[in-house]
């Protein structure tokens, strides 16, 4: 796929986009399409007020994409909150050489750019992590990095990052069925209006593991005071539970600060609104 180009080199035109929607799906071809900031595997463009189109940029995207076809359709009945089920499925042709998707457009801005701030969310994500993580048949997706046991790589944090990885490290593992996950919460990938969670997006990651590691989201996406309400609402977490999932947390809040940090050092592939996120993150995560 384009060799090694990096996010910031490879886009692609609305020409291609159009072409496509033509080819495969012409009752959809007159729609107003508009770009759309953003993505990371996959660029985006809205196709008239209901519909998404994307087309994956990285190597790993086409996979990731296959995964939502397939899965996200059976899962977002269930689910509580507006999520951008596929609703047309691009297929390899002369055009592009991979599959691309139509979904459904959930309405509102990304946390990184519009943060939630009503603490009753702590209720509406609980509410819809807790219909989420039902026990995954035994064909789901296994995710490398998300459905493994919590493991922390050598790091030189400071001392209350630290001991939050170590307790997560040394807490007992997962032992129930694996349970459906997101895989992936993080301000960029949860919709927003007026300041409540609104959608959630972007489930290339989804898989089977172990439900800590979307638990993650109480600290990075809540706001301040909000943790316990969370914990409270979504039931059932035990000690070992939580300490893996703050654990989960503090990763999550580095990544982001890290991919933030390259976006306003204007290096290809970052994310310059990641970095306040993850920070407000990781000071949550660390908190006692």
């Amino acid at each position: 796929m384009e060799g090694q180009k990096s996010l910031a080199e490879l886009r692609f035109e609305q020409d291609l986009v159009r072409a496509l929607v033509r080819q495969q799906h012409p009752d959809l071809a007159e729609l107003e399409l508009r770009d759309v900031e953003g993505g990371w595997d996959n660029q985006q463009w809205r196709l008239g007020p209901e519909f998404a189109v994307r087309l994956p940029r990285t190597e790993r995207a086409p996979e990731l994409l296959r995964t939502e076809q397939k899965w996200l359709p059976v899962l977002a009945e269930r689910l509580p909150l507006p999520t951008p089920v596929p609703v047309r499925v691009g297929e390899p042709s002369e055009l592009f050489e991979h599959t691309w998707t139509i979904t459904r457009w959930v309405d509102g801005e990304p946390a990184d750019r519009e943060p939630i701030t009503r603490e009753d969310d702590a209720e509406t994500l609980a509410g819809f992590l807790k219909a989420l993580h039902q026990k995954a048949p035994v064909d789901a997706p296994f995710n490398p990095t998300r459905s493994a046991p919590f493991a922390a790589p050598p790091t030189s944090l400071g001392n209350a990052a630290q001991r939050v990885l170590d307790e997560a490290v040394a807490a007992p593992a997962w032992h129930g069925p694996p349970t459906w996950l997101h895989g992936d919460l993080h301000p960029a990938n949860v919709i927003v209006r007026d300041g409540a969670l609104a959608g959630v997006i972007d489930f290339g990651e989804m898989c089977a593991g172990d439900p800590a590691t979307d638990l993650s989201a109480a600290w990075i996406l809540l706001p301040e005071g909000s943790v316990r309400r969370f914990f409270d609402a979504y039931v059932d977490v035990d000690g070992a539970t939580f300490a893996r999932a703050r654990g989960w947390a503090v990763l999550r809040a580095l990544g982001l600060i890290d991919i933030g940090r390259n976006g306003r050092l204007g290096l290809p592939g970052g994310k310059p609104t990641w970095e306040p996120a993850g920070r407000a993150a990781l000071e949550r995560a660390v908190k006692r």
